[in-house]
């Protein structure tokens, strides 16, 4: 089981801000930028183009739920996507909350947010969640 299963499944703790029966959101845990949320299949795929047309428009479709959510959550002029995919071997897209392009900086030094300040963004998160 992945990282990433693991963590849908509940087994290694997470600041969830939406799931659904195949698809689940989190924030990560070294973010970008503040509220910087991961969007992954329940089911493990290494590679996001080796996703079933049906999963890759159900992630894509569940992903943009969540830009919204995360859109009327937290400040910030648009909601960034990316597609990475080389440090764990699940798909995942980025949704990054951005005011300019230097917020979608990935190679930037990473954010280490206090716990407390990782709840609050998750609960406002997924209260805008619909």
């Amino acid at each position: 089981m992945s990282l990433f299963e693991k963590i849908a499944a509940g087994e290694i703790p997470s600041y969830k801000v939406a799931e659904s029966d195949k698809y689940f959101a989190f924030l990560d845990i070294n973010p970008v930028h503040p509220g910087h949320v991961l969007v992954i299949p329940r089911k493990q795929t290494d590679y996001i183009f080796d996703l079933s047309d049906e999963d890759y428009t159900g992630l894509m479709l569940f992903a943009k739920r969540v830009a919204k959510a995360i859109r009327k959550a937290i400040p910030c002029k648009k909601v960034g996507v990316t597609v990475i995919g080389l440090d764990v071997p699940h798909a995942h897209v980025h949704l990054v909350p951005m005011n300019t392009g230097a917020d979608m900086n990935f190679c930037a030094p990473k954010l280490t947010l206090p716990e407390e300040e990782m709840k609050e963004i998750a609960a406002k998160i997924a209260a805008a969640f619909e």
